[in-house]
């Protein structure tokens, strides 16, 4: 008995402990993330931007909304680590920053997780009912990545925006 006491004594303290360790926050409204914003360079109708902005931006973005329970560790950990991973695949807020292959790519990749369920990821949507795409915001997502894509292939060679 006395074993067990001393572990969730343990246990207690750690978690405390890791209280005091957070990661920053990614809020970011500097005048560079404004400047290489997607919408600096596709233009994205507001019926699309609601949609990032609901369903993306949170792990997509320069700019989180944090609910609650990220001030509590190890979920801000998790959080962040989500954050910094989706960034990682596609920032909106550093779009225009990217190569044209990978913008053109990038696009492409909305399409095919959209399309396939992938994105919003079912752990986001979880928490976040709000960010649960309807068929019919799927397809707008679709269509205006698809559009863009289209306008990107009459403007650039195809080999500017395709890896052979």
């Amino acid at each position: 008995m006395k074993l067990i006491k001393r572990v969730g004594i343990l246990i207690c303290i750690t978690f405390l402990m890791i209280q005091f360790f957070r990661p920053s926050k990614n809020n970011d409204t500097s005048s560079t993330a404004i400047k290489n914003d997607i919408s600096n360079i596709i233009a994205v109708p507001a019926s699309v931007q609601v949609i990032l902005q609901t369903s993306c931006y949170d792990c997509h973005s320069n700019n989180s909304k944090y609910p609650w329970y990220a001030n509590v560790q190890p979920v801000a950990w998790w959080l962040n680590h989500h954050i910094e991973e989706g960034k990682h695949e596609i920032n909106f807020n550093e779009f225009a920053s990217y190569r044209l292959r990978r913008q053109y790519r990038k696009l492409q990749e909305i399409v095919e997780q959209v399309k396939d369920d992938e994105m919003p990821m079912a752990s986001y949507t979880l928490m976040h009912k709000q960010a649960t795409l309807s068929a019919e915001q799927k397809n707008t997502i679709i269509q205006w990545a698809k559009a863009n894509m289209d306008s990107m292939q009459l403007k650039y060679p195809k080999d500017s925006l395709i890896k052979k």
